[in-house]
């Protein structure tokens, strides 16, 4: 069984940087990635990324504030977010894919973490 377990979000002032993490079990995962999601809007891809690291994929308003890496031995990836402002409140979703590369369509992604809400004060 697949688990994506989250952590790292919270409270922060616009301006701090935070790092979200997602710890993978179950099976390793080519592609991951970070998606965000606020109330009545679709989810939206963050970042993205391959096994090795070699090709990742940004998209949306914040594309030039957060960067996406991996650790394969641990299983993990993370999303360092600087420079946050309050519109990036929301629920910051890990995902996997057994994709090589990563794309930003939410239906080629098949697991998917519970969320982590990032609240950002102005």
């Amino acid at each position: 069984q697949v688990q994506l377990v989250e952590s790292g979000g919270g409270l922060v002032q616009a301006g701090g940087s935070l790092e979200l993490s997602c710890a993978a079990s179950g099976r390793a995962l080519p592609a991951m990635g970070w998606f965000r999601q606020t109330p009545g809007k679709e989810r939206e891809l963050v970042a993205a990324i391959n096994w090795d690291g070699s090709t990742t994929a940004y998209t949306g308003s914040m594309r030039d504030r957060v960067t996406i890496s991996r650790d394969t031995t641990k299983g993990t990836v993370y999303l360092k977010i600087v420079s946050l402002k309050p519109e990036d409140t929301a629920v910051y979703y890990c995902t996997g894919s057994t994709r090589l590369t990563p794309t930003s369509r939410p239906s080629d992604y098949i697991y998917w973490g519970q969320g982590t809400q990032v609240t950002v004060s102005s």
